[in-house]
């Protein structure tokens, strides 16, 4: 039923007269006194870790966004959201004013009562669905204003792990070789290592195309800016873009902003799997992340731990990674792929490493595989869903393990039957396995716009071991 006109007015004014009466916070002010590198140090400002502040040269000046990252007596560290150019000694330091949806005619009050100075709160909501946002929330497709969105702080309680249900359903990626040997569950964590150059991207595309999925929400971090565009014409296009939401901090972002985008991506999943939906979660990067955290810690003066990252990294990457999962009482689902760039295609790099430990399984992308043309470039004898016995009947498992067992047998005599050193006959199993090789090749490759679902998948490889 329509609002009628004069009805509307009064609503809109009542809303208005309800934010002049909140009460204001005494605002804290302070002065730049020193700038470091990325730091930037104030004075006379009492501001929590993790609030935010605009630095500005005078009234008239653009301000400069900067988040509280430390402090040390009545000093507190900043780092700057953006260009710092043109702050000097005696700029003024004061809490950011908190994002607040405009006013509209006949719509419902937004926001959730006084929102405090300086609390990092960012649109949350559907009118999020096929935009492109950076990590403020600030439209980057030129497709107007949200709308549709309220803010919402980024603060979340994790949630009570006796709470959360375990991993039961399998997930179709419409990937073959993930189907029918790294099966995938609904609402498990799972890692792409590889090295640069690899196809990470290409196969994070692949899933994000392919996939059940409700809501697919995609965090671009740290990554070359030219992706943003093709990622979200050439992979996802027309068709998928009505469910997805991507949030882009490319590589040129500071490294507060790369930060805050993960944080951002995921809070926006979180926020549709507390409506129930099923959310396929896709970061690029990781590593980026934590290397934007290790720019932050070491500007501050943490000491390093391993290869140069500091000891907050690796307490980071779990708080970001455990925030997806299977929601409350089994309602609503975050399933998350997370790329792990591999420096030097070393798989003992300190953030793979731990990166393993902390995600529910990991698929190896191989550089040797790759430079042979074979795409995807799953390494199966590396690779592993730490969930697949509880998702696919024992049928399957059977047949998965067995197609392992053989593809592994045939890999490990390679260089023998290459040479020519190994002579028919002498190995019934390893004659079995060459026999095989040639369908399990081609069983593993897979063109970036051909779609495998789960059921053609599994007949596929009992085709493969058992057909004529």
């Amino acid at each position: 039923m329509p609002i009628e006109p004069a009805a509307a007015w009064k609503e809109l004014a009542a809303q208005a007269r309800a934010r002049l009466a909140e009460p204001l916070p005494l605002a804290s002010r302070g002065t730049l006194t020193r700038l470091t590198g990325l730091v930037l140090e104030a004075g006379g400002i009492r501001a929590p870790v993790g609030s935010q502040c605009q630095v500005r040269m005078g009234e008239g000046s653009e301000p400069v966004l900067a988040e509280v990252v430390g402090f040390a007596g009545d000093k507190a560290y900043l780092m700057p959201a953006g260009d710092i150019h043109g702050l000097s000694s005696g700029a003024s330091v004061a809490p950011a004013p908190a994002f607040v949806p405009a006013l509209r005619l006949g719509g419902a009050p937004e926001g959730d009562g006084a929102a405090a100075a300086g609390v990092l709160r960012l649109p949350m909501g559907t009118g999020l669905l096929g935009r492109v946002v950076d990590s403020q929330g600030q439209p980057l497709d030129h497709g107007g204003p949200l709308q549709d969105v309220r803010a919402e702080a980024m603060d979340r309680s994790p949630i009570n792990a006796m709470e959360r249900d375990p991993v039961r359903q399998p997930l179709d990626t419409g990937v073959r070789a993930v189907n029918a040997l790294l099966t995938v569950g609904r609402g498990q964590r799972l890692g792409l290592f590889a090295g640069s150059g690899v196809g990470k991207s290409v196969l994070l595309g692949m899933m994000a195309r392919h996939t059940q999925a409700d809501v697919i929400v995609v965090g671009l971090i740290g990554e070359r800016g030219r992706e943003v565009k093709e990622f979200v014409e050439d992979i996802l296009g027309e068709e998928d873009r009505h469910r997805a939401v991507v949030v882009a901090a490319p590589a040129d972002a500071s490294p507060l902003l790369r930060m805050q985008g993960a944080a951002y991506a995921t809070a926006i999943a979180e926020h549709f799997r507390d409506q129930g939906q099923h959310v396929l979660l896709l970061m690029d990067s990781l590593t980026r992340y934590a290397q934007a955290q290790r720019e932050i810690a070491l500007a501050i003066g943490e000491p390093p731990a391993t290869k140069g990252y500091p000891p907050s990294c690796f307490a980071k990457l779990p708080a970001l990674v455990e925030r997806s999962g299977n929601g409350l009482n089994g309602v609503g689902s975050i399933t998350a792929f997370y790329t792990v760039l591999s420096e030097g295609d070393d798989q003992q790099d300190p953030i793979a490493d731990a990166a393993r430990a902390i995600l529910d399984g990991h698929i190896v992308l191989s550089r040797a595989l790759a430079e042979g043309g074979h795409y995807p470039a799953i390494d199966i004898e590396q690779s592993a869903s730490r969930v697949m016995h509880n998702v696919v009947p024992r049928e399957h498992f059977d047949l998965a393990r067995q197609f392992r067992a053989v593809y592994s047998r045939y890999q490990k005599s390679s260089d023998l039957i290459q040479v020519g050193a190994y002579m028919a006959g002498s190995d019934p199993q390893l004659d079995e396995a060459i026999r095989l090789q040639p369908g399990m090749v081609a069983f593993l490759q897979q063109n970036m716009f051909e779609a495998a679902p789960m059921d053609s998948s599994l007949a596929a490889m009992d085709q493969v071991l058992h057909g004529a």
